[in-house]
This record gives structure tokens, sequence and C-alpha cells, in this order.
């Protein structure tokens, strides 16, 4: 299926560009119906990680729809029980913050203070932050609230298209409920497609193209579902541990270290903030700037080293992998394509187009 050793011809030319043109089609094609597939993508990538929860649950209930029926509401347990604890420590981080603020702003000696520790450029950055009326009304609980609204609405644009254009509350909850009912019959179908899904392909084609699947499968497996599991694990961790020493917006930084880990070391960009806050924290409770820069810098390198030693190697194993910057070239531009689908399907299109390519190769190599 991969192999060709024929010289470049007229009709291998035109094949190319027949290709070429298809795939720009496609291309067009996905963005313009993207508000329509946004919420089935994101439900099947939801339902290829719970998969392996549902089998194993199947195993003891005996019942694909029960296995499924409790994998779902387990998640919705954890997802609520997740936002009754972050939310209302996240909003009073904000409230906290927010007084800082206006310490830095009318306390001249704690100005000083703090401008004593950072550089000159940082500190006239800082100040003119801390006296920015948009800065001061967002660390407030109802800035904190309002910017988790506006979080949400920007990362998932697609939910609102669900509702043929109705801009409001009802959109929202019409989009999950639509991306919940994917959910509930893609996991419920995924033993059943597994078994019969080669009987749609051409008999020729059968093999090559179940052995190009069962590679693209293996990528997923060991880096896609591995990833996002050591995601959330670095930033549950890493949330934990700001809390523990009391770094203002910890939680959140925390978080959103987990989520840019996405791209294993692209979390190390959190650092700055936590280092400054770190140390503006410390310099209000009225010790050293650098008490407060070694715990957050202490909390981040125990972190990563969890990471590396224990988390990866147990969950990833020898993962085929996939360069940091190769992930980041790979959302940057399925993003700029696609918009937000493109940003949910970079990582499964480029371990798709890996998996191609290895195969490709392994067919082009002599015998």
């Amino acid at each position: 299926m991969f192999q060709s050793d024929k010289p470049y011809t007229l009709d291998s030319v035109v094949r190319m560009v027949l290709a070429a043109g298809f795939f720009i089609g496609l291309v067009w094609l996905l963005g313009y119906l993207s508000s329509v597939l946004v919420p089935f993508v994101f439900a099947l990538l939801l339902a290829y990680l719970l998969n392996p929860v549902a089998s194993f649950l199947e195993r003891f209930v005996r019942s694909r729809s029960v296995a499924v029926g409790l994998t779902l509401v387990g998640v919705v347990a954890v997802a609520v029980g997740v936002v009754l604890l972050v939310v209302p420590l996240v909003v009073d981080e904000f409230a906290h913050m927010g007084k800082v603020l206006t310490r830095l702003v009318s306390d001249t000696d704690f100005s000083a203070e703090v401008a004593g520790v950072l550089p000159p450029d940082v500190w006239n950055w800082v100040r003119d932050a801390a006296r920015s009326p948009e800065v001061r009304d967002l660390f407030t609980s109802e800035g904190a609230l309002n910017a988790v609204k506006s979080a949400l609405n920007a990362a998932l644009p697609g939910l609102r298209g669900v509702a043929v254009g109705a801009w409001n509350a009802v959109a929202g909850l019409l989009g999950m409920f639509v991306i919940l009912l994917y959910t509930v019959f893609l996991l419920a179908d995924f033993g059943r497609i597994r078994k019969i899904w080669q009987q749609y392909l051409p008999e020729r084609y059968r093999e090559g193209v179940v052995g190009f699947l069962k590679e693209f499968e293996k990528t997923m497996g060991l880096y896609f579902r591995g990833q996002i599991v050591v995601c959330l694990l670095v930033g549950a961790l890493m949330a934990a541990g700001f809390a523990i020493i009391g770094l203002p917006l910890g939680i959140v930084l925390g978080l959103l270290i987990g989520v840019l880990n996405i791209a294993p070391y692209l979390g190390v960009a959190g650092a700055i903030p936590a280092v400054l806050l770190a140390g503006l924290k410390s310099l209000e409770a009225g010790e050293s700037a650098w008490i407060g820069i070694g715990l957050a810098v202490a909390v981040m390198v125990v972190v990563q080293v969890i990471q590396d030693v224990i988390l990866v190697p147990r969950i990833q194993g020898e993962s085929l992998g996939l360069s940091p910057w190769l992930i980041l070239l790979s959302l940057s531009v399925w993003g700029k394509l696609l918009g937000f689908l493109g940003l949910l399907i970079a990582l499964p299109m480029t371990c798709l187009c890996l998996s191609w390519y290895r195969r490709y190769l392994a067919g082009r190599e002599p015998a």
C-alpha cells in the first residue's frame, strides 16, 4: 500500500496535485463546519480518554451500558467536586491579590521595599499594572467570576454555534448536552466499532490500513492519553504545593502550568509569575523576598522531579514521544487553519501523520 518505486511521471504528478487539492478542500470544509464539528470532536476525544475506564468497569458489571453510565457519573461527580472546591479558593485568591495591589499603590513603605528588590523596568511595569483600573477590577471576587466566564466563552466558542446563533446561556447548556449525548453514544459503541470496522474496508487494502491504524493507536495510546494524565497530575501537584506555601494565585498558576505541560517543559513559562508572586508575598509578610522565591522554586523542582522520575516512566513508559517543538508547531498550524477545532485535533493528526510517515519509510527501505 505504501510502496512506490516508480519514477515520477505525468500521471503521478497529476495524482499528487489532485491529492494536494483534496487536502486543501478538506481543510476548507473542516473550517466551514467547525462550529458543528467541535462538539463531536470534543466528545470523541473525551470518549477515547474514558474508554479504558468504561472497559475496566465492564469486566465487573458485565454490561457496557451500565459501565458507561457509571463512568459518566463518576466524571461528572469529580468535575462538580473540583469546581466546588477550586472556584471558591480561586475567588479568594483573586480578592487577596487585589488587596496586595491596593497596598502596593497606597503603602509607600511597602512600595519602596518592593522597588528595592525588583529591577527598575520590572518595578515600573508592576506599578503601572497595579494602578490600572482594569487590573484592580479584575482582582476582586466579582472580577474573578467574570474572568472565569470570559475564559469559558473564549475556550469553547464552538458550543454556542450548536444553538444556531443563540448567544446566551441556553446555547451553552445545549452545547454541553450535545457533547454529553455524543460521548454516551461513542462510549457505548466503542467495543462494537472495534470489532466490525474492518468489514467496511476493501479486502485488498484491509491489511495495510489495519497495520497503519494499529501504529496510530500505539502512538496515541503511548503519548496522547498518557500525556493528558501527566498534565492533570502535574497541575494538581503544582496547585497543592503552591497552596501549601501560600503563594498568591497559587492554584491558578499550578493548574495553568499543568495545562501548559501538554508540551513537555512548556510549563516552565509559569515559573516567572510564580517567582514574582512568591517574592511579593514574602515582602508583604515582612520577610526576605528570597524566602518566598526559594519555596516556590523548591515546589517546582520537586514536582518536576516527580514528573520526570515517577509519572512519565510509569504512565508513558518508553513512549514514541513527540518533541516539544513539534507539539507547539502542530498546535500553532492546526489552530491557525481551523481555530478551536484545530487545537482539538492537532495532536491526534500529528500522531496520524507520524504513523503514516514511519510506515512509508519502512515501505521504501530495500528488502
